[in-house]
């Protein structure tokens, strides 16, 4: 995969704008192209099951876009095309669901995951929430809490356990999960939060403590059809693979639970 590290956000959403003028052809019939955002801790499920479908639906191709759900949001509300958004908080769906970006009658709820304080494998001071009130602690990292829905949770949670206060001058703020793991596991800060399934894919790193589901809000993933979607049939057949046996035992492989 091509990584454009140094492209603004508006001329990636002037190359994904140019990306989706194109189509191919298969067997004389236009191959519908969908693209499709999801928050960032999807990607290892997602690039598994998109395979799958792909080799069984040669019709369609699928072209993956991740990143935080909250900056996500903002490029679809923005105007970049997008046949299919799979956010990891319902809020950021419920935003453009308010702004009628969003097909109501496709949302689904299908996944919930669960919030953990990790750190490096080579970490040992750090076992307990309390721990994060030493003086030790000079760095915790955290998605930003205004577009990175693990970094709302982690704020939530912090909240609730009354150690906001003590930590809220350590805090540093990750464009997503993945970044969070990064700097946990090269030990450029010293603890992080992030997703059960995202610190069970990672290496390098260690659980040290499960966050209580009472202090946060629900860790929901919705996904959805957009109302600018050119190809909202094949978008909603695939979004009902997402339910389908074979889909979901991938995503539990990778440590989420299906949102019955």
């Amino acid at each position: 995969m091509i990584r454009f590290n140094k492209i603004s956000n508006s001329l990636f959403l002037v190359f994904i704008m140019m990306l989706s003028l194109f189509s191919v052809t298969v067997s004389g019939k236009q191959k519908a192209q969908l693209m499709i955002s999801a928050a960032a801790s999807l990607q290892g499920p997602l690039q598994i099951i998109a395979s799958q479908y792909q080799q069984n639906n040669p019709e369609v191709k699928l072209i993956l876009n991740f990143g935080s759900s909250g900056s996500l949001r903002q490029q679809i509300e923005q105007g970049a095309p997008a046949d299919i958004f799979f956010s990891a908080s319902e809020k950021d769906m419920d935003l453009l669901a308010d702004k009628q970006l969003v097909l109501i009658k496709t949302r689904k709820d299908i996944l919930r995951n669960s919030l953990v304080l990790i750190v490096s494998e080579q970490g040992e001071w750090i076992t307990k929430f309390s721990d994060l009130t030493s003086k030790r602690l000079t760095q915790l990292a955290v998605g930003h809490p205004d577009s990175v829905p693990a970094g709302m949770y982690a704020r939530e949670a912090l909240i609730y356990l009354k150690l906001w206060s003590e930590v809220q001058g350590k805090l540093i703020f990750a464009k997503d999960v993945k970044q969070v793991l990064t700097w946990v596991a090269t030990g450029n800060v010293d603890a992080g939060f992030v997703y059960h399934t995202d610190a069970k894919s990672a290496a390098k790193v260690k659980v040290v403590a499960i966050v209580p589901e009472k202090s946060h809000t629900p860790i929901v993933y919705p996904v959805a059809v957009l109302k600018g979607s050119r190809f909202p049939e094949e978008a909603g057949r695939f979004i009902k693979y997402l339910t389908s046996t074979k889909a979901n035992k991938v995503f539990v492989d990778h440590g989420f639970l299906i949102n019955n």
